[in-house]
């Protein structure tokens, strides 16, 4: 496995030979993260610095080093570097403008990219043409915390995709594929102990932070404060939730247009604030299904496990390699 460094402007500085492990961990819906161990060496030391950038061959990702970390003891001669992947640029960025928007989720986050102030390299990359659509409105909000929302409400996965040769990162945007055994459009991958490619699962749900009903406050105070209300439920089954969006303001906005960001407040918090359900699983890398050919990051499969009466179709949201 080729680990090759960058420097912030992408030209390439050398490689990593030498690596003890590599953890590469690919996300959907807010950038992945990386950890790296290698020895300590004169070449490491000045290829590893905060700020140059990991690309891994045959992946679409490379990471920001933003975490070094140096141990030299009897037993240990180690250094350990971590970060995030290219996206988290958008950490360090704030939609400081008020931003009231209408349309596509798509479109939105191509847009609050481009009206905050500049990342180098960075270029918005093809239009797909996403139909979910989503109303909101932003001030003072940290783009990455926006764009992670967005990309959870519609569904769609973002990534700052390095080209090196070009000297560019380009802002794609996508959706995984519906591989489950419901459809037969796309070849289907199932996950499951009759398949041999389902190993050390581990299944969790939660509960405690469901909510079903929420009031969202806007502007005003005491009586005169405007509230909306979405959810219902009655008895045990009802779980309220108070959210404050007094940083929506209404001017500039109709009144139905102002509720409407009140209401797209409510409808964030409640898909948030759900029953947790995740399984995690092992799986060899090419085991009836290849990884990357047959299903990848953002796709949905079907995974059975039939000694808990377990049956799920679900969006692979994180995905770790392991070297």
């Amino acid at each position: 496995m080729e680990i090759r460094i960058y420097n912030p402007e992408l030209y390439r500085q050398g490689q990593i030979e030498n690596q003890t492990s590599l953890i590469w961990t690919r996300k959907f819906y807010e950038p992945g993260n990386f950890e790296l161990h290698a020895p300590i060496t004169d070449e490491n030391l000045t290829l590893l610095q905060p700020g140059n950038i990991i690309g891994k061959k045959g992946s679409q990702e490379a990471g920001i080093i933003e975490d070094v970390e140096k141990e030299e003891s009897d037993i240990k001669n180690e250094i350990t570097v971590k970060g995030r992947f290219l996206s988290g640029y958008m950490d360090r960025r704030l939609i400081k403008s008020t931003v009231n928007f209408d349309g596509k989720v798509e479109v939105a986050m191509r847009q609050l990219l481009t009206g905050c102030a500049t990342i180098p390299l960075v270029e918005l990359g093809t239009l797909n043409g996403f139909t979910e659509t989503v109303r909101f409105q932003a001030t003072m909000k940290n783009l990455q915390t926006i764009e992670t929302k967005l990309s959870k409400t519609g569904a769609i996965g973002y990534r700052f995709t390095p080209d090196f040769i070009g000297k560019r990162i380009i802002f794609d945007t996508y959706q995984g594929k519906d591989r489950t055994f419901r459809q037969s459009t796309n070849n289907r991958v199932i996950f499951s102990e009759d398949y041999n490619n389902l190993n050390n699962a581990l299944y969790r749900y939660n509960d405690q932070g469901l909510r079903t009903y929420v009031v969202v406050g806007g502007e005003g105070e005491g009586s005169a404060r405007k509230y909306v209300t979405l959810g219902g439920g009655s008895g045990l089954a009802l779980r309220e939730l108070f959210v404050d969006a007094k940083d929506i303001q209404s001017e500039g906005l109709s009144t139905a247009e102002y509720e409407e960001a009140l209401y797209q407040r409510g409808r964030d918090a409640l898909n948030e604030a759900i029953a947790s359900e995740s399984l995690e699983c092992e799986t060899e890398a090419a085991i009836n299904f290849t990884y990357k050919e047959d299903y990848d990051l953002g796709d949905i499969v079907t995974i059975r496990k039939k000694k808990w009466g377990l049956y799920m179709n679900q969006r692979i949201t994180e995905l770790q390699e392991v070297y």
